[in-house]
């Protein structure tokens, strides 16, 4: 198990560096840096401004000697300063970071509280009434875009029947609407993976065995089937976890939700490639660090799992 948890973070460094190296790759790859400073600034910038900006950015140097150098900014926390603002993009995602780390939290455990009971219910009952109405809830939930149902329900709970705020943060029934929109496609992914992997479990020899022994039907379902069945479910959820931090740009759009989502459309719209290299970089961190703890996660899970 150490030296398993050894390679882990040595993989996890190494996928790092290799996000760094594409991250600043497209960073030049969309030009000259010192154009969208230019672009940013106006057209006031004097050739001595520009000069020493230049300097600065250290942008007289080889492009692999620039890499090494932001690097190391980088491993400092130094991830430099907006273009429009001026403001350390450190900060700013640090401001951020909060906000969408609360509404993926929420939308996570209300996707994992609703789904995974959901595909367990629909396993064990299928064939019937419950079985179809899980079904039919997954359709939907992966169907529907979400935006689409970020909307709806902005018309339909907030402007018609004005029970909850329609966007922005302000106490806890702000997370209502943009939760419940994030949550319904992760739980009917969570719905399906577990109905599959349940009845695939049930169906499995071992369990014939226990039934065969004696052994009650909810003994069968949660000790024998469900922790066999949780391994999928598991590296979905960190999978939904870390888009929930991620990929939440649409829905914080939608609701104006003050958080990485909404910074980094509106660095786009500036094209303020500092705040979208941290944002990305930020990103990258999320799954890097969400993976690792599913991977160590599936020994505490299922004991047949050995790492040597």
């Amino acid at each position: 198990m150490r030296s398993f948890v050894i390679r882990r973070i040595i993989f996890s460094v190494l996928t790092m560096l290799g996000a760094t190296i594409i991250v600043f790759s497209l960073s030049r790859a969309a030009g000259d840096p010192m154009e969208l400073f230019a672009q940013q600034a106006g057209y006031g910038m004097s050739d001595e401004a520009y000069k020493a900006l230049f300097l600065q950015l250290g942008l007289d140097k080889p492009l692999p000697v620039q890499y090494f150098v932001w690097l190391g900014r980088v491993a400092k926390g130094d991830l430099g300063r907006g273009l429009t603002s001026q403001e350390d993009v450190t900060k700013i995602i640090t401001d951020k970071i909060g906000n969408t780390l609360q509404l993926g939290g929420v939308s996570w455990a209300l996707a994992t509280l609703i789904g995974i009971p959901l595909g367990v219910l629909s396993a064990v009952k299928r064939g019937t009434v419950w079985d179809y109405a899980g079904r039919a809830i997954a359709v939907f939930g992966q169907g529907a875009p979400p935006f689409w149902i970020g909307i709806m329900a902005i018309l339909v709970f907030a402007v018609r029947f004005d029970l909850l705020p329609a966007g922005g943060k302000a106490g806890w029934q702000s997370f209502i609407l943009p939760a419940s929109t994030l949550g319904l496609a992760a739980s009917a992914g969570y719905l399906r993976l577990m109905r599959s992997s349940m009845l695939e479990v049930l169906d499995s020899e071992f369990v014939k065995m226990a039934r065969a022994k004696g052994a009650g039907s909810s003994r069968v379902i949660w000790k024998h089937a469900f922790k066999n069945a949780l391994i999928p479910a598991l590296t979905l959820s960190a999978l939904i976890f870390a888009g929930f931090i991620s990929g939440t740009v649409v829905v914080e759009t939608v609701f104006v939700w003050p958080g990485l989502g909404t910074m980094s459309v509106d660095a786009v719209g500036k094209n303020d490639f500092p705040i979208i290299t941290g944002a990305v970089l930020m990103f990258a961190l999320f799954y890097t660090i969400v993976n690792f703890a599913a991977d160590i996660s599936y020994a505490l899970i299922d004991p047949r799992i050995r790492y040597t």
